[in-house]
């Protein structure tokens, strides 16, 4: 059949993620499966086709497009137009367009989609597990449905050219599926072989290095078969490795990182057929997370421990969970196979930094760390680290977004008049750029107190700013002024909004909500955190905010007090602990508390800023239960004390200690005083405290939002800020409210730690600043 004979044709634009995942092989596949003539090609994020052909031909190719396409595609109907028969026997994949070109030609602005790094498919598996296939153990196979994108990205179009990969010319062989259409491997732009692509490397200090493929593999097995802590360079990033049940590798890692306390990432082999099975020996996941486990983004899920696991009791001391993941490059594929057992993967950094990614930093800069170094020469264009998932509620909950799902691209509740870029917080920091009805969400980037931390944030702002051909015209930032992130967004000579801290963390919810519902009005947040300044320049943290963006007001609260040392009360929660006996008149028998002059200090308000911060108060909790007092990371305290109280398990609504609230201008405050004695009785186990403070915190929140229902009317709740990462509390509370009669939004999109602050801050300034 001659398809272009009759003179009938359309012109079909799709947009959304469309590039990066094979969807123009497989438009060349449905073409020819429908009998029509044309082209296909990217455009400035988005695929134009022209096809032509019989009238029935087309129409049953347009309906059956989108239901079709590719597994990691989701692909957006944009339009489809009558087009004048062009001269064309066949069909053919046109090369991409420039994006300048793309949009005079289209007329419209880019619509990019960036596609997201992707782990190894079960045909790359299956290749690389092949004696008899050419690619049989390439740490770097990959095709149009697995593979780095977003990692390796240099510019768009996503071509080869635009990548870190145009450095390794394809050979004969690869060459001829990356141009074959009906090839899987038709344009995945990082395909090679061990014959044209990237290679590893080994190295020690003291040692040669060896180079090759399977002679650094099996370097890299004897050196931590010997016990050693190995560098290895992934996808977006370095981990730190070794053997995850050898006691003594393990804590000379954190010896030497060092990194005495925080929980350290395992990374399981994978069966083929039984992904799970290995990791089943040692941790007890659930069906939810053993579904994140398995999915796509191959994240590092929170799973609880299997009572002697054989795990080296150094990997999560004190916990009773492991950040557990799965292989998702073929690199870690080979290497978990060949060692056959878990490893530690935790990422390769200096503490509170983005992850490094250079081979030459990470060798200077964690020469104390690691033995050996397992490097590639495929350069990371930018970094991800792991993202990190807790199950609450029988519902994921992002802690960390990282490699495989970010950018996290979203639609916005409103219409932007210009690009807005909203720069996060100082902990936990991710940046978001907003334009329309769009906004991208970075991966986690960390604590903005380091220059490093400061590089890799001006140059995310700078991706992504280029990688989605949008230019801000307006910042928005918290307005601590003291932030890092605040004082860059005064530098940068555009208009800048700032928002308060909890207003954003409250924002973020709203969005949530309404994007549930269609419909909201006002809702209540609870915004549960640290510290992060308030409207009345107090430092907040445990309030409840009714409204929505634009229009909140601090309803509730906790009965305020004043934290001697200020900031570093964060990492010594001692200091909590003595604040809120002094404030209630306890004497606190803390010896780190016993200056005189400490306490005189915090009398005359010297370096003791007042808060009303949950955070804080569990930080009290820990320390006065003797379960922490000195926190060698953020937010120790209060994981080590909801690990004791899972263990106790529920406490009955009787027995929990009734808060009492006071109202004052307005807002109501709880009073955590009647908790300091039960918290100090040392004739009650720490178990049994630790419950009973998560229970009676979750009976206050109760209490509050049933007081403010009453006032207001008010019944949807949202619950904001990184107290509510335990799961211990935020479940209780949940269960609580939903006894009561309250709907609930808890966050799935973003962190509901500081993570989400960008989105917040975004969603603030849509409804006030616009």
């Amino acid at each position: 059949m001659n398809a272009a004979a009759p003179g009938h044709a359309r012109k079909i634009i799709l947009s959304g993620v469309v590039q990066g995942v094979g969807f123009r092989p497989f438009i060349y596949r449905h073409a020819l499966a429908h009998g029509l003539h044309g082209w296909v090609r990217n455009a400035s994020g988005r695929v134009e086709i022209h096809v032509q052909g019989q009238p029935q031909d087309l129409e049953e190719f347009t309906r059956t497009l989108i239901g079709n396409a590719p597994r990691l595609a989701r692909p957006l109907l944009e339009s489809v137009s009558e087009a004048a028969c062009a001269d064309i026997g066949e069909f053919l994949i046109w090369p991409s367009l420039a994006n300048a070109d793309a949009r005079a030609d289209a007329g419209a602005d880019a619509d990019i989609h960036l596609p997201a790094d992707l782990f190894t498919c079960e045909d790359c598996l299956q290749e690389l597990h092949d004696p008899g296939n050419r690619r049989h153990r390439y740490p770097f196979i990959n095709c149009t449905q697995c593979g780095p994108r977003y990692t390796l990205i240099e510019a768009l179009p996503y071509d080869r050219p635009n990548t870190s990969m145009s450095g390794f010319p394809l050979c004969d062989d690869c060459l001829a599926e990356y141009t074959d259409p009906l090839d899987r491997r038709y344009h995945a732009e990082p395909v090679a072989c061990a014959r044209c692509g990237p290679t590893l490397s080994y190295g020690e200090a003291d040692r040669d290095s060896a180079s090759g493929n399977e002679s650094a593999m099996q370097a890299a097995l004897a050196a931590l078969l010997a016990g050693q802590v190995l560098a290895v360079k992934g996808i977006g990033g370095y981990h730190l490795v070794c053997d995850a049940c050898n006691d003594a590798a393990v804590r000379r890692l954190r010896k030497n990182k060092p990194r005495p306390h925080k929980p350290l990432a395992v990374m399981f082999p994978s069966v083929p057929g039984a992904s799970l099975a290995i990791l089943k020996q040692y941790l007890l996941p659930d069906e939810v997370e053993s579904g994140l486990l398995e999915s796509a983004v191959r994240p590092i899920v929170l799973v609880r421990k299997k009572p002697g696991n054989g795990l080296s009791a150094a990997i999560a001391p004190g916990l009773n969970e492991v950040g557990a993941m799965l292989p998702y490059s073929p690199l870690h594929h080979i290497l978990l196979g060949i060692f056959g057992a878990p490893l530690v993967a935790t990422s390769a950094n200096i503490s509170g930094e983005p992850v490094l990614t250079d081979n030459r930093d990470v060798e200077q800069r964690l020469a104390h760390v690691a033995d050996a170094f397992l490097h590639h020469d495929r350069r990371i264009v930018r970094p991800a680290d792991d993202p990190v998932v807790r199950v609450i509620n029988g519902r994921p909950a992002p802690v960390r977004q990282g490699r495989g799902q970010a950018p996290l691209e979203l639609e916005l509740p409103f219409r932007l008049e210009n690009p807005v870029l909203a720069v996060g917080a100082h902990m936990k920091n991710t940046i978001a750029l907003a334009w329309k009805n769009r906004v991208v969400v970075s991966p986690h980037i960390g604590e903005m107190d380091s220059p490093r931390s400061l590089q890799t944030f001006e140059q995310c702002c700078r991706d992504l700013a280029a990688l989605y051909q949008v230019e801000a015209q307006h910042i928005v930032c918290d307005a601590h002024p003291r932030y890092t992130t605040t004082r860059w967004a005064y530098r940068q000579g555009l208009p800048v909004s700032a928002v308060y801290h909890h207003y954003a963390h409250a924002s973020a919810v709203y969005a949530e909500a309404l994007a549930q519902d269609g419909a909201l009005d006002a809702m209540l947040v609870f915004t549960w955190d640290g510290v992060g300044l308030g409207a009345d320049g107090s430092l907040w943290g445990g309030e409840a905010l009714a409204g929505r963006p634009g229009q909140w007001r601090r309803l509730a609260s906790f009965r305020p007090f004043r934290l001697p040392g200020g900031e570093r009360a964060g990492r010594e929660p001692w200091r909590s602990a003595a604040a809120i006996c002094w404030e209630s008149g306890h004497q606190c028998p803390l010896e780190e508390a016993s200056d005189p002059l400490l306490a005189g200090f915090w009398r005359q308000g010297n370096n003791a800023p007042q808060t009303t911060a949950a955070g804080r108060l569990f930080d009290a909790a820990a320390a006065l239960c003797g379960v922490c007092k000195v926190a060698s990371f953020e937010g120790q305290g209060p994981m080590l004390l909801e690990a004791l109280a899972a263990t106790h398990g529920n406490v009955e609504p009787d027995r929990v200690t009734r808060l009492e609230l006071t109202r004052r201008d307005g807002i109501y405050f709880a009073d955590w005083t009647a908790l300091i004695p039960v918290l100090l009785e040392e004739s009650v186990p720490v178990a049994a405290r630790a419950a009973h403070f998560h229970f009676s915190m979750a009976a206050s929140l109760l209490q509050q939002a049933i007081r403010i229902r009453e006032d207001t009317g008010v019944n949807r709740v949202g619950l904001a800020g990184g107290v509510f990462q335990n799961r211990v509390l935020t479940e209780r509370c949940i269960a609580l409210l939903l006894d009561h009669g309250f709907a609930v939004t808890f966050p799935s999109l973003l962190p509901v730690n500081d993570g989400g602050i960008s989105f917040g801050q975004i969603i603030e300034y849509g409804y006030t600043g616009r």
